[in-house]
């Protein structure tokens, strides 16, 4: 049923990305009086399709990777001489501009309205309060406490412990200090902490910014008990049941869940002997923990979900707007992402962050189910970054993508006369190469995360 869910949701997530992406195409396509022969989302043999009245065909195609616009173009084979002026090539430099740079323009307002949406139904974030600080951790060299809520890194206002790892995760490869603003408990005084770092982050696979820092969330008492299990996984297949509370393994004593999780991921596959809880009666049970990749190491999981706490209203924090202001918010959180995004392409090509980063086809398919299952917010949010993803690959001068047809037409503006075709030629070849090789990158690495 996962699987079902992760296609489906995935089908979804891409099948609105590429409408939108190509509907900004066409629209202005349309705008400059350029005849569209045909709007495909998905590649391959056409499931659904039908003619508008402009003679444009719309059409649902078997594999949903993609999809494009086609115009009519010179390039492309011979144009009925009474539509010449309807032709691409035909159209001055700045309306080829314009066309081609609709694609990505419709992802960054795609992501917009998704934020939006998300911050006028309102979001419940955790607020970032400290929970623990490491002995001897940057955090506590600088100074930083237990029980402090954290409300600025960089200068940059956070409201939720999601804002303060966007933040960290922006600054990889920081040399010097981050600076850190924090309020003890029930205080308005806000202090700043200035953490020490070098090459903070770099060469960590996958990043940990919280752990480095030496800054534990603030979390609410979670006992060992068992509040959901997966089919055939080891906690089911050892006997464990919905409602065992855990009480020691292996003879020691588990503290919470957190220590419970600690112990089986330090353990995979060596038998654990489990002294359970269950309808005041005391069991015992043996389990095998299978294994699982978490960067270069292997750790121990069982199948296993925690019983849903209650979190105090003071460690929770609704985020909501109005419909204006969610505008701006919007507007500001696409603005961000979208730097991120740029930031995090420049260190991966000069070596601080590692390319096992990249994402292919099966983890995005695993992402987008998980966010569809965690709820409207979730599934939304996601969106919005996914798309936001796509414009900014686009726009990269890479001949194939949008971004490499805008760097020759913005070089045909400058020289007066378009690049000639021999040069624009190779460029797609080299182009082709690098999306194949990319692509085949981030779907080795894909394989990588499952294996």
């Amino acid at each position: 049923m996962s699987l079902i869910q992760n296609v489906l949701a995935v089908i979804v997530v891409l099948g609105l990305l590429v409408t939108f992406h190509e509907f900004g195409h066409f629209w202005v396509a349309r705008r400059c009086g350029v005849k569209v022969l045909r709007f495909s989302v998905g590649f391959g043999r056409p499931l659904w399709s039908r003619y508008d009245r402009h003679g444009t065909e719309f059409a649902v195609a078997a594999i949903p990777l993609g999809g494009y616009v086609k115009m009519l173009d010179e390039r492309e084979g011979e144009v009925d001489p009474a539509e010449l002026d309807q032709a691409f090539n035909r159209k001055n430099v700045w309306q080829r501009i314009a066309i081609v740079a609709a694609g990505p323009v419709a992802n960054f307002l795609l992501a917009i309205v998704a934020y939006w949406l998300v911050f006028v139904v309102g979001t419940t974030a955790v607020v970032p309060a400290i929970g623990h600080v490491t002995p001897g951790s940057p955090a506590e060299q600088a100074g930083l406490q237990a029980e402090q809520e954290i409300t600025a890194v960089q200068g940059e206002v956070v409201r939720s412990w999601e804002d303060v790892g966007l933040k960290l995760i922006a600054s990889i490869g920081a040399v010097g200090t981050l600076d850190v603003e924090a309020r003890s408990e029930n205080s308005q005084v806000t202090r700043s902490y200035l953490v020490p770092v070098d090459n903070w982050l770099v060469g960590q696979d996958p990043p940990r910014p919280l752990q480095s820092l030496g800054v534990e969330p603030w979390r609410p008492d979670v006992p060992a008990v068992i509040g959901q299990l997966l089919d055939n996984e080891p906690a089911q297949q050892a006997g464990l049941a919905v409602g065992d509370r855990v009480l020691r393994v292996d003879g020691e004593p588990v503290a919470d869940w957190s220590d419970l999780v600690q112990r089986i991921q330090a353990s995979p596959g060596r038998e654990l002997a489990f002294e359970v809880e269950r309808d005041g009666d005391v069991r015992f049970l043996n389990v095998v923990p299978g294994q699982k990749a978490n960067g270069e190491q292997r750790v121990g999981y069982i199948g296993a979900g925690v019983e849903a706490v209650n979190w105090p209203s003071s460690a929770l924090r609704d985020i909501r707007y109005g419909p204006i202001e969610a505008v701006g918010q919007a507007a500001q959180r696409t603005g961000e992402m979208t730097l991120l995004t740029l930031g995090a392409i420049r260190k991966m090509l000069v070596g601080l962050i590692s390319p096992s980063n990249l994402s292919g086809p099966i983890t995005i398919a695993r992402i987008a189910g998980d966010s569809a299952r965690s709820g409207f917010e979730g599934f939304v949010s996601f969106l919005a970054y996914l798309s936001i993803s796509l414009g900014v690959l686009n726009l990269l001068p890479i001949p194939m993508l949008d971004g490499g047809h805008l760097m020759f037409y913005l070089a045909e503006a400058v020289r007066g006369k378009p690049v000639s075709e021999r040069i624009q030629d190779v460029g797609l070849r080299i182009g082709i190469a690098l999306v194949g090789a990319l692509m085949l990158m981030a779907l080795y690495f894909d394989v990588m995360r499952l294996w």
